[in-house]
């Protein structure tokens, strides 16, 4: 079913300009770009991606066509990439393929405007994963999925009209729907953002297959669209500040449901959503903006299946000073910590049943993780000051009551708790975007400059 309200009285698509760049290394990165053949042509190397397209910035303007069957041809002049340029007509449906990689799964639908005609969701656990040095250098993997899926239905790339992917890890942005270009990719691909999470290869997966079959391609409220309010940027290190990083596509989509759900805006209410899942975030929600969250993929907030979670700074040290690597800690922050750590799998099916077994270990550790989603809940309370019209639990995780029934024993004095189990990204994504080529809504441009660029007092 559809998230939002939809009209169709009239088919728009929207205007935009594409740009294609090179990717060039970045000065911190340790390892070298890819290679450029005397024909011109760049050669991957692993651990790095290279955004299709020439070097050379294309400007083409095309003309857009929009027909009705009552008021005839139309004819308009928009700035479009030339492989955007489509005819789209009442009676024909636009067909989109939304990408959602995730940190134990890909998850990849079929839409025809507002109908989820089909949708798969790969699980991918961490052994498998963890063969890949580097999260670019599942692109291949990853790509095949789609691939599989889409001709399992028997269907072709070629078949879409538009291409969506979940994104993040490139500079932070606002929130919305965003066109996908080159200087996102490559920023993207250069976690540019600070962090390293697989929603990024949405993105990257989007503008291939937009490039290669010429079509438009989209990104919606990537992971790392930043509204934190001050004191929640502020750590005890002079100039070392905290970064948006959550999982906005969900949570604005299940609170934009629950508001309406109650009669509300989401703009009414102050919230708290938990996504618990592969990776688990935490966010209060104040009035429409996301104000202060846990950084999931940043060692913040309770540990997950793949992720590490919250731990003291001294005791980091101490584990490195034992002759551990610092790539060790930042695969332990998103692929190989948590359930991965201390049971070998990312699969909570795996863990869930050693615990319905009785195992001890088991039985602690799942439940140390639930006590520390607790904590996180208690402390965004504190953030919206007690003032708090909900808890909102959502993600693949849910599916278990005893996460809902240990919510309730701790945080149910809070406000009310209401699950919402998985999650609504791919509907959330086809939503927004359909707006987008309605003419409903304006797309962004990615600005490759950080919505928070530091205080005053830092310049």
């Amino acid at each position: 079913s559809s998230f939002l309200a939809q009209n169709r009285s009239m088919i728009f698509a929207s205007s935009m300009r594409f740009t294609s760049f090179p990717f060039v290394a970045h000065p911190d990165s340790t390892k070298s770009a890819g290679k450029r053949h005397k024909n011109g042509k760049t050669k991957s190397v692993p651990g790095h991606y290279a955004p299709c397209g020439s070097e050379r910035q294309q400007k083409n303007e095309a003309s857009l066509f929009l027909f009705s069957e009552k008021s005839g041809m139309i004819k308009e002049k928009r700035h479009l990439p030339i492989h955007a340029k489509k005819v789209i007509t009442m009676n024909a449906p636009i067909k989109m393929l939304v990408i959602n990689p995730g940190s134990t799964s890909t998850k990849v639908s079929y839409f025809e405007d507002e109908k989820n005609i089909y949708t798969e969701s790969i699980f991918h656990d961490a052994p498998e994963l963890l063969k890949y040095p580097t999260t670019n250098d599942q692109m291949s993997m990853r790509k095949q999925v789609l691939l599989t899926f889409l001709q399992s239905h028997g269907m072709t790339p070629a078949d879409m009209d538009v291409f969506i992917g979940r994104g993040g890890c490139a500079y932070s942005q606002a929130a919305g729907v965003m066109e996908i270009d080159g200087r996102l990719v490559q920023d993207t691909a250069a976690d540019k953002g600070g962090s390293d999470h697989p929603a990024k290869l949405g993105v990257m997966l989007a503008y291939e297959l937009g490039c290669e079959y010429r079509k438009p391609m989209y990104t919606v409220n990537p992971t790392n669209v930043d509204e934190l309010w001050d004191y929640a940027r502020l750590t005890g290190i002079a100039g070392l500040y905290r970064r948006a990083q959550t999982h906005v596509l969900n949570q604005k989509g299940i609170a934009a449901i629950h508001a309406k759900k109650l009669g509300k805006r989401y703009e009414d209410l102050n919230l708290i959503v938990c996504h618990v899942d592969g990776g688990i975030t935490v966010t209060a929600h104040k009035a429409g903006r996301m104000v202060d969250s846990t950084e999931g993929a940043g060692g913040d907030g309770p540990f997950t299946p793949t992720r590490l979670g919250s731990i003291p700074v001294m005791e980091v040290l101490q584990y490195l000073d034992e002759g551990h690597t610092t790539a060790q800690m930042r695969s332990m922050l998103s692929r190989s910590g948590g359930f991965v750590s201390h049971f070998g799998t990312s699969d909570a099916a795996k863990v869930h049943a050693l615990v319905d077994a009785g195992d001890k270990k088991a039985v602690t550790v799942w439940n140390a993780m639930i006590y520390q989603l607790c904590k996180s809940i208690g402390g965004m309370a504190a953030v919206l000051e007690g003032k708090v019209d909900g808890i909102l639990l959502t993600g693949g995780l849910m599916r278990y009551d005893d996460i809902l029934k240990g919510v309730e024993q701790r945080c149910g004095w809070i406000a009310p708790i209401t699950v919402y189990p998985g999650e609504c990204e791919q509907e959330a994504m086809a939503d927004a975007v359909l707006e987008v080529l309605r003419g409903q809504r304006q797309a962004n441009r990615y600005t490759g400059v950080p919505v928070f660029q530091g205080f005053e007092w830092d310049k």
